[in-house]
């Protein structure tokens, strides 16, 4: 039973760098993009946006982590990351917004917390 568990947690799709994919994802669990997706990205569980990827999506998930480049807006319920190689090129609101040293924001961004409804400070490289 453990088993299928650990095995549920693990990445549920995959889209491999020099792959490209339009249209509408719906996600349940972990997704990772390494290469290209343009359309709509929505569902529960986390995104990963990996390095030299390349999104232009309008995206609602629960977690997000860009180390590529989004462009598009992006409505968080949890946690934005956003590594020192990721750039956004559009709007975000999320609940927690984390931006390492290096990183690339134009837009907006909103952040509140997520249980008490108060600003969050936006984190940077540590």
């Amino acid at each position: 039973m453990n088993r299928k568990k650990d095995k549920d947690e693990g990445i549920k799709a995959f889209l491999g760098k020099g792959a490209e994919f339009n249209g509408k994802l719906v996600l349940n669990g972990l997704v990772r993009i390494d290469g290209e997706f343009r359309g709509e990205a929505l569902g529960s569980g986390t995104l990963i946006i990996g390095e030299g990827a390349y999104v232009e999506a309008d995206i609602a998930v629960d977690n997000i982590l860009i180390s590529g480049e989004v462009r598009g807006n992006l409505d968080i319920r949890e946690k934005t990351d956003i590594s020192s190689t990721g750039r956004l090129l559009g709007n975000v609101k999320t609940a927690i917004l984390v931006v390492k040293e290096g990183a690339v924001i134009d837009g907006a961004c909103q952040t509140s917390g997520k249980d008490k409804g108060e600003y969050t400070a936006v984190e940077t490289d540590e």
